[in-house]
């Protein structure tokens, strides 16, 4: 179940990542988007407990704002690196 509800929250997460990220928004495929969205719920999680995070009852908003943040990093990391170039050349 775990595994489900983390493809759900990559794919969410990932969506707010490419929201969040500056520049050309339609540079990467949706599929890119979305496994960036799930490496920034894991390296976020791994970033949140690296400097102290526990936890906390209920949501825990800073998590989510980190995996969010880590998010958006990829996908602008994958936006740089695939590059499709969508101006028209003459």
């Amino acid at each position: 179940m775990e595994i489900v509800l983390l493809i759900i929250a990559g794919i969410v997460i990932g969506l707010l990542g490419k929201l969040v990220a500056p520049g050309d928004k339609d540079n990467i495929p949706i599929w890119l988007t979305i496994l960036c969205g799930i490496g920034g719920v894991i390296i976020g999680w791994y970033v949140y407990r690296a400097f102290g995070g526990n936890g906390s009852d209920g949501v825990d908003w800073v998590r989510w704002i980190v995996a969010i943040t880590c998010a958006a990093v990829l996908v602008v990391i994958a936006s740089t690196l695939t590059g499709r170039n969508r101006t028209a050349v003459h």
